[in-house]
């Protein structure tokens, strides 16, 4: 089976990076939100194996939906997505349970290892 993936970003083109990422991973994307509350919603409706959510974000940050997901899903594995010169937010995700970052802007291969790595501590369905 392979694995699904929640893509959070403002900007459409690196909502698009990531989907091309995620495809040549063999990994299906089910659903792309542009901000927190989206994801939020979308996590309930969609129950992906994994987020990968931008940390600045209109309407909800990605801290405060991270924050969201977790408390209706503990299980959940977000990786969030941050610009450099983001040093504080990002020690804020991953106190309040990020699996993991990734600094913008990435190589394909920093995505590919980063998610590979948590794709594969994941139950087999």
């Amino acid at each position: 089976m392979r694995n699904t993936i929640l893509i959070v970003d403002d900007a459409e083109f690196m909502r698009v990076m990531l989907r091309d990422i995620c495809a040549d991973m063999k990994c299906d994307v089910l659903g792309e939100a542009a901000d927190g509350q989206q994801a939020v919603d979308m996590y309930k409706q969609l129950s992906p194996d994994l987020v990968l959510m931008d940390i600045t974000m209109p309407t909800m940050d990605g801290n405060e939906a991270l924050q969201q997901i977790l408390a209706d899903d503990p299980n959940a594995e977000v990786v969030m997505i941050t610009a450099l010169g983001q040093k504080d937010q990002v020690l804020a995700a991953i106190k309040n349970g990020a699996r993991d970052f990734i600094i913008k802007p990435f190589d394909q291969e920093r995505v590919t290892d980063t998610l590979s790595r948590i794709l594969s501590r994941l139950p087999v369905a």
